[in-house]
């Protein structure tokens, strides 16, 4: 068997999975990248390992060997790219091709209604409903936005980004965990839908309520210095710690000691890597119900928090239960990190994956894992998923 992925870069979060693959299939498996990395993502230490990579092609420097392992593997995988191009000729031959995707409309699916845009998500998706094309959902409202173009009916599979799962001692991991006030973080650039605005506000809230504990805020970009002046202007600096960008390691090591995780951005966020690591370092959750990494991974009051989208109120009240409540953090913390050992990794996702890649190379009919990666992805609304995510934590249901 052989897979090729068509990515615009690789990045450390999709190595795991790419060297997953490769580990199976060898020389079967190539991951080609049209563009090389932005340079903000280089100074954040997105290039990391990148030396490590024998499956590595980069379609500027070797177009005609790329071009023919689009044209020649058994499967290619093809995402992060708005240039169809790559891929035209493959679909054109009816050859299989998974698609990997992020939400069409992070913006509102009321952007449906625009006629052009409805014309190109015909042209790029639509017209292969019928064809040997699936689509991997990166997010937990992916399959909702591309049933709304009546594309993949019955071929859309719960995915995402399955960034390095560390081995820990997870009670030496309490251990370290264990400080005099709870430790808070909250990683990213500076955007505005990751809502780096709230950390001040909620600094400044914890503070006039007498709550205590420590907020490690680490990040930089467009609205950085906004933001860290509320910092100053609040006399928060006995509550909030400001770092820079750091290296993905010790954005790691930061999380291992680290009591409570933020994870408050919006519709915006595709995904959101980051709450797979704090996961993983068996940090308490606390999760916005809009990024897309939230439905997937994340069980209210089993492995996390999860709160309504623009309700600061109870994403505040989230955090004041974890920092008085340690055995709640434990709880949380504990389930979140076996989550990421047995489910969200790389290596669960590419066996699965691959045992699905197999069928659809032999003619057989597409099946779904019961959970986790590969399973059916649920068609949920935006306007309906807080509610559906309430009700799963109340019945019991994964």
């Amino acid at each position: 068997m052989t897979i090729t992925t068509l990515s615009n870069y690789i990045n450390h979060h999709q190595i795991p999975l790419s060297n997953a693959l490769y580990r199976e299939l060898g020389v079967g498996y190539h991951f080609i990248q049209t563009e090389p990395m932005e340079e903000e993502r280089v100074k954040m230490g997105w290039g990391a390992g990148l030396a490590s990579c024998p499956y590595l092609v980069p379609y500027y420097e070797q177009p005609e060997y790329a071009r023919k392992l689009i044209m020649e593997s058994d499967i290619v995988i093809f995402g992060g790219v708005d240039d169809e191009s790559y891929i035209e000729e493959r679909l054109q031959a009816g050859k299989i091709v998974i698609r990997s995707s992020e939400r069409l409309y992070k913006e509102g699916q009321w952007k449906a209604i625009s006629p052009r845009g409805l014309m190109k998500k015909y042209h790029d998706h639509t017209r292969y409903r019928k064809k040997p094309v699936y689509l991997l959902c990166d997010g937990g409202y992916v399959a909702s936005d591309f049933h709304i173009v009546r594309a993949y009916p019955d071929k859309m599979f719960t995915w995402g980004y399955f960034p390095k799962v560390e081995n820990y001692d997870l009670e030496q991991l309490f251990v370290d965990k264990n400080h005099e006030i709870p430790e808070i973080l909250w990683t990213g650039r500076f955007v505005d839908f990751k809502r780096p605005w709230e950390i001040p506000q909620l600094a400044a809230r914890l503070k006039a309520d007498g709550i205590r504990a420590h907020i490690t805020f680490i990040g930089g970009g467009p609205d950085a210095e906004k933001v860290l002046s509320e910092i100053t202007e609040q006399h928060l600096e006995d509550m909030i710690t400001h770092l820079d960008f750091q290296p993905p390691q010790v954005i790691r090591d930061y999380m291992k000691r680290s009591n409570i995780y933020l994870f408050n951005s919006d519709y915006g966020e595709g995904w959101g890597a980051v709450a797979n690591e704090a996961m993983n370092s068996a940090c308490a959750l606390v999760a916005n119900q809009a990024a897309g990494a939230t439905p997937t991974i994340c069980m209210d009051e089993e492995n996390a928090l999860i709160y309504q989208n623009g309700d600061f109120e109870e994403f505040y009240q989230c955090v004041v239960r974890l920092i008085r409540d340690k055995e709640l953090r434990q709880h949380l913390g504990r389930n979140a990190y076996q989550a990421m050992q047995t489910t969200w990794n790389a290596d669960h996702a590419a066996a699965c994956l691959l045992k699905q890649c197999q069928r659809m190379i032999q003619g057989h009919p597409i099946t779904f894992e019961d959970y986790g990666p590969m399973s059916k992805a649920k068609i949920i609304p935006p306007g309906k998923m807080y509610r559906y995510l309430k009700k799963q934590a109340c019945s019991g249901q994964t």
